[in-house]
């Protein structure tokens, strides 16, 4: 096996189908916040962990010992509380939670243990084992509640000290002896002091915590942290085996789920940085504002290594905010900074006058909105405060601090960091740590704050990367306004750059509609027709098998004495028999009671649940007993003894617990429309753009850039697609050459965040490439409209629910116009390796609209 890492041989052995197909149980699903809407990448690290403890692996060696490696802000705290409720079930009732400072401990605690918190992890009831438990916080592990989930929050310090040093009420190591326990360490890379230095080998931090940890074979160890070093031979040797899942800052930011970083370098004095960024920082506001988002933007002023350079800033901050008048506002108006430009010209749009704009900063910024934690004593008066920048009761406009954010500090609605000094460290080691350390500051403040936008309701991940001048990207931007200095710009950008933070080599380009293709009538005149997203109606919802739940035997085996559901058998209409070993009985007849019982033990089952899926039942009683629901289901009962009313509530528990996961796999919220009603104008739609593009993408082979310049049925003056979309395009001319007498008008328009349409089953937004008009004259006109998704092979199986989208466009949706001389069709993936098969597939939806 060599030193390949973990989460590679997981990949191998288990296969991603299998990884993607394992669900995440109901017992975390159910019992997590609402508020926290499980990511793609969380259920995916907890299907690694699922199939990596439950089944044999080679290599596989207990105690379990095991790591995360998950960007900050990515949801690592969410991850260890779907983890202790998974673990629950297992058995594990204690939790050791520990970590290296004191302020991730209390931040720790609030979202484990305050309902009321708005960053409370759990739902306020739990669910489990069919009983409802309670999280408690615990000294020790010793006469604990068996029933509930008993955690002790220490850091690696202060458990190393109560080992060492034995005294009431605390931590013993004969705790962990007798007792499986759950070891939980974050920001896990200060566990490592081994690796850093050997000759502390014997009395250090990760020595007693291994120690606890093989105290029992039944105990994990489960680590997390953003910065995990794959470059160490000792950290390699140490973590091959280790690192479960993969998931740094490079993949978070290129998923969209981050802020991106914009440097503001400018030849200013520090006032008028500290200016500028309370400025920017009120237009974020503003604009905010201006959407109907609830935003209320902070700004960090970064010290360089003392509390006093921190308190005198400060000091100069309000002596700035409180002489603000107008005439200095005037001042940053010759600022060649574009953000800064746009958000003058807005106030102007706005009406705000540069003496109103120095009063409303001066009223935002005032010192009581001010906030300093530059120590201990202070970073623990104003803890809270902290900690609910996003709250709307919360006024905190501006942090001060030098080092004390540099870990565990979770906020959202950071948008502007000022570098408030001008040195640089010197010597080579010296300058890269210090740069290291502020990108890795930066990557803390470039969480995402949350929105949604008309017509696009993924609210964890920006929307706007591509288009440069679109007004709500400032709200998905991050400012670091630093001096201007060439050399320290450089080292910062490629610090960040190897953080993830940042793309190497991507330039803004201009794309523009060509002159020619505005002056058609086709532009003038035509439209483009889109579907829209709308609440999901169940009103059509009758029965099980209206949502697809299938009314088959549910086989259960007793022969234990203790049930549990282990295959789901073919359709078989019996009635209730019993043969010795097998025993088939309708639900509706194995007894009200029991099945009431069973009900009970699963929060889902509430009938006010129950009315949201089947609005059509009308009461628990007809929802047991009606054919259409669970009296239209059987279990079979296999076993050698007589069955007991347990046996029968063991399966009707089973069996319930199946139905839910069903019913939620086959739940949205939202759905596509399958009429296509909503008529827009082509040249309302398809606009001038600026675009972020890489260097990669300039490279245009020649065919493809005669083909843009030369073909007036392409629409844009570039094409900055990959690879493959510049294949379909060369695709496009040849096919076009042998079918042009066909059609009055041909026109291929890139879809660069122009439109969108929404998916028929679950509503989630789709941006076809690429739309291709077609106007077609025999008989009578039809205009053809058709959505056109090249793929490359790496994405062909991710994107499959798209293709499936586009296919049911041509026999599932419908025009609703004025006219019925439109035809709508959706074409399989364009794919270069299967082009034959594109072109097969377009003339015969074609040949099929036209017939």
């Amino acid at each position: 096996m060599g030193n390949k890492f973990l989460y590679n041989r997981i990949s191998e052995e288990f296969g991603n189908q299998r990884i993607r197909d394992t669900g995440v149980p109901c017992s975390i699903s159910n019992n997590l916040s609402s508020r926290f809407k499980m990511r793609r990448y969380q259920r995916e690290a907890f299907a690694r962990f699922m199939l990596y403890f439950e089944n044999d692996f080679p290599g596989k060696a207990e105690p379990l010992h095991l790591l995360f490696n998950m960007a900050t802000g990515s949801g690592k705290t969410l991850m260890m509380a779907g983890l202790i409720l998974y673990l629950y079930e297992k058995g594990y009732r204690n939790f050791l939670f520990f970590v290296n400072s004191k302020n991730i401990i209390e931040k720790t605690k609030d979202n484990f243990l305050n309902p009321v918190s708005s960053k409370y992890l759990f739902n306020k009831e739990i669910y489990l084992n069919d009983r409802c438990i309670e999280v408690m916080q615990v000294d020790n592990f010793e006469g604990i509640n068996k029933s509930d989930i008993n955690i002790c929050f220490t850091t690696i310090q202060g458990l190393h000290s109560d080992l060492e040093n034995v005294k009431e009420n605390s931590l013993t190591y004969e705790d962990f002896a007798d007792k499986k326990t759950v070891l939980l360490a974050d920001e896990a890379h200060h566990l490592n002091a081994r690796t850093k230095s050997e000759m502390e080998r014997e009395k250090n931090w990760e020595n007693t915590v291994e120690r606890v940890f093989k105290s029992n074979e039944a105990n994990l160890l489960l680590e997390f942290t953003a910065t995990h070093d794959y470059e160490k031979p000792a950290m390699i040797d140490k973590y091959h085996d280790k690192v479960i899942y993969r998931y740094d800052l490079r993949n978070f930011r290129a998923d969209c789920f981050s802020k991106e970083i914009i440097l503001v370098e400018s030849a200013l004095t520090l006032q008028q940085r500290i200016l500028q960024a309370i400025l920017l920082s009120y237009y974020k506001q503003r604009i905010a504002s201006k959407y109907n988002i609830q935003l209320k933007p902070v700004i960090l002023f970064k010290a360089q290594k003392t509390i006093a350079q921190s308190k005198q800033i400060k000091n100069d901050f309000h002596n700035i905010v409180d002489g603000l008048t107008g005439k200095k506002i005037e001042e940053l108006k010759k600022s060649e900074i574009k953000t800064v430009r746009r958000a003058f010209r807005f106030f102007a749009e706005d009406n705000i006058s540069s003496d109103q704009l120095a009063q409303r900063l001066k009223s935002e910024f005032r010192e009581e909105h001010c906030l300093s934690v530059n120590d201990d004593k202070e970073k623990s008066n104003y803890q809270v405060k902290l900690n609910t920048l996003e709250d709307r009761d919360n006024q905190i406009r501006a942090i001060f601090a030098v080092q004390k954010l540099n870990e565990g500090w979770d906020v959202l609605n950071l948008f502007d960091i000022v570098r408030c000094y001008e040195t640089r460290d010197f010597g080579d080691k010296k300058t890269e740590k210090t740069t290291v350390s502020e990108a890795q500051l930066i990557g803390r403040g470039a969480r995402y704050f949350p929105f949604v936008t008309e017509g696009n309701d993924d609210k964890f991940r920006r929307k706007f990367d591509s288009v440069i001048n679109y007004e709500l990207r400032v709200l998905e931007e991050l400012h670091y306004h630093s001096i201007k200095d060439h050399r320290y710009i450089s080292e910062l950008r490629d610090a960040l750059t190897k953080e993830g933070l940042m793309d190497k080599d991507v330039v803004e380009c201009d794309l523009k509609l060509k002159p020619k293709f505005k002056k058609t009538k086709f532009y003038e005149e035509g439209v483009i027709w889109l579907n829209e997203k709308k609440v999901r109606d169940y009103q059509s919802v009758r029965s099980f098998k209206d949502m697809n739940i299938a009314q088959q035997v549910h086989e259960h085996i007793v022969a234990s004495g203790r049930g549990r559901e282990v295959a789901i058998m073919k359709n078989r209409k019996t009635s209730s028999i019993y043969n010795g070993n097998e025993q088939t009985m309708w639900v509706s007849d194995i007894g009200k009671n029991i099945v009431l019982a069973a009900i009970a033990r699963n929060p889902f089952f509430r009938f006010s649940s129950l009315k949201r899926y089947f609005p059509h039942i009308s009461s628990i009683h007809d929802f047991i007993t009606s054919k259409s629901y669970l009296g239209g289901l059987e279990i079979s009962f296999r076993g050698n003894k007589q069955l007991e009313a347990e046996d029968k509530l063991n399966a009707c528990t089973t069996l319930l617990s199946k139905i839910e996961k069903e019913i939620r796999s086959k739940h949205t919220d939202h759905e596509g429309t399958r009429y296509f009603n909503k008529k827009e104008k082509i040249k309302s739609i398809f606009k001038d753009k600026q675009l972020k593009i890489s260097k990669d993408r300039l490279k245009e082979d020649d065919q493809t850039k005669s083909i843009v310049a030369n073909e007036n049925w392409y629409a844009f003056d570039a094409d900055y697609g990959t690879s493959e979309e510049k294949s379909l395009v060369q695709m496009m001319y040849s096919w076009i050459r042998k079918s042009q007498q066909k059609y009055e008008e041909i026109y291929l328009l890139r879809n660069e965040k122009h439109f969108k349409i929404y998916n028929f089953f679950d509503g989630k937004a789709f941006q076809p490439d690429f739309v291709l008009h077609l106007k077609k004259k025999n008989g009578k006109t039809i205009n053809f409209q058709l959505f056109i998704e090249p793929k490359g092979e790496h994405l062909l199986e991710h994107d499959r629910w798209k293709e499936k989208f586009l296919k049911e466009i041509k026999h599932k949706s419908r025009v609703v116009g004025e006219t019925d001389n439109y035809r709508l069709i959706g074409l399989p993936f364009f794919n270069k390796r299967k082009e034959r098969e594109f072109i097969d597939a377009l003339d015969r939806s074609l040949e099929d609209e036209a017939a």
